[in-house]
């Protein structure tokens, strides 16, 4: 996996979809993109959606900022041991949400989210090799 992509191109790609993430979860609260092409189409209030919109949003900041603190983008001292032991977590976390995706009721989350997330856990993985 090392020599299909490099570290730098993996870094790049998840702090770009991680950002991108974001201003996705911001959009779905602000009304923009209607929430029931997410969570497998199961939300059943906007209270609900809002509670699980700001809960993903802390999430992908964190993961965004693990990424960043591995590049050294951010100067935050943090063993390295925790932070490959967060990216293996994230390669899991994004494999169960390929398989969570693929189950979806919702046919664009199927075909736009499976790919995305199953990019992400691959990109994670050639961090967490490393």
């Amino acid at each position: 996996m090392r020599q299909i992509i490099s570290e730098r191109i993996a870094t790049i790609a998840l702090l770009t979809i991680f950002s991108l993430t974001i201003l996705f979860h911001i959009l779905i609260i602000m009304g923009v993109i209607p929430f029931d092409i997410v969570w497998g189409g199961r939300l059943e209030s906007r209270e609900q959606m809002i509670s699980f919109e700001i809960t993903s949003i802390f999430l992908v900041i964190i993961m965004l900022a693990t990424v960043a603190i591995y590049a050294g983008y951010l100067k935050i001292r943090i063993n390295a041991m925790v932070i490959k032991a967060a990216l293996w977590f994230m390669v899991v976390l994004f494999l169960i949400n390929t398989i969570g995706n693929i189950l979806s009721n919702n046919e664009m989350e199927k075909l736009i989210f499976t790919p995305v997330t199953l990019l992400l856990s691959l990109l994670c993985l050639r961090l967490a090799i490393e």
